[in-house]
């Protein structure tokens, strides 16, 4: 019955039934993340970074009510073409995009829940979606979170999106169970930036190691994920000072115009990205390209604790 929903394409699946590491990609970044033709541009040499690194890329989407693992460079080249007006998935979208044949760009929550259908442990990521400022008051918190409490994916990032209340989120994570582990550093990185003030739960310094903590984790049989944050290389980290007055005045400028929901996250990386110049976007690929890197690694690395 699944096979009806999901469709593994022929590099992933031939990867998966031999045993290869295989590493998960989202495509809200290429959709939502980023400008055409940056997006088409940037999802390829994530796909090949994990390529030159010992791993088999699978970008995640909802093509024609089709749960994809793995897309053709066609298929994202389509996304990134239709860009905002394919519907930006949650959980909660997925029965009506797949029923009525739609298209969906994947967050952090569905690439999970497709990942994990697939059989794809490791997912490679810009940041965690979170705790949203004002949360006491709107309840605006990610659906991320609550699919690293249940669903069995390591998610390798550069932290939360420093557009979020970074200690609420911490919170949550702790009160659902998930590891949060600093990937080379004891301080959560804050996406563009590589400090934030919070520390994490743990400091690991190699992709055998995170591959040794998940491999316990899932041998133990813990329900859901493990949050891996891995900070922005130093030469393309930007100020704290800096992103977060463009962050400051974002926040300030959606509440002036009513902006709340899936459409907040967008509507502020895209003011930040004005406020910088573009400098946040360029620091946006770069995260990306490492986080990728250190995917393969520990994909790699778990294939080996599996065997």
């Amino acid at each position: 019955m699944m096979n009806n929903y999901l469709s593994i394409s022929p590099e992933v699946k031939e990867a998966l039934s031999a045993g290869k590491p295989v590493v998960a990609l989202e495509s809200t970044i290429i959709s939502h993340g980023m400008p055409y033709p940056q997006n088409v541009q940037t999802a390829l040499r994530v796909e090949q970074t994990i390529r030159d690194n010992g791993a088999v890329p699978a970008t995640i989407a909802v093509i024609g009510g089709k749960l994809k693992a793995g897309c053709t460079n066609d298929e994202i080249e389509y996304l990134g073409k239709k860009g905002q007006a394919v519907t930006k998935a949650s959980r909660r979208d997925l029965p009506v995009l797949v029923a009525r044949g739609e298209d969906g760009a994947t967050t952090v929550t569905t690439t999970m829940i497709i990942a994990a259908m697939a059989g794809i442990k490791v997912f490679a990521t810009g940041g965690i979606g979170g705790v949203h400022r004002g949360a006491e008051t709107t309840m605006d918190i990610s659906a991320d979170l609550e699919e690293l409490a249940q669903t069995p994916v390591m998610v390798i990032c550069a932290g939360a999106k420093s557009i979020l209340d970074l200690g609420l989120t911490l919170e949550y994570l702790e009160t659902k169970g998930v590891p949060v582990i600093g990937y080379g550093t004891d301080e959560l990185p804050a996406f563009y930036t590589r400090h934030s003030g919070f520390g994490v739960d743990y400091r690991i310094d190699t992709p055998e190691e995170l591959a040794a903590a998940f491999h316990a984790k899932l041998a133990m049989g813990l329900k859901g994920g493990m949050l891996v944050t891995n900070p922005i290389p130093e030469q393309y980290s930007m100020p704290a000072d800096v992103i977060n007055k463009a962050i400051d005045e974002a926040i300030a400028e959606s509440q002036r115009l009513g902006i709340h929901g899936k459409a907040t996250t967008p509507f502020l990386l895209a003011k930040v990205k004005d406020l910088t110049g573009g400098d946040s976007l360029a620091a946006n690929i770069e995260l990306v390209l490492n986080n990728a890197r250190l995917a393969a690694l520990t994909a790699a690395a778990l294939k080996k604790c599996d065997q």
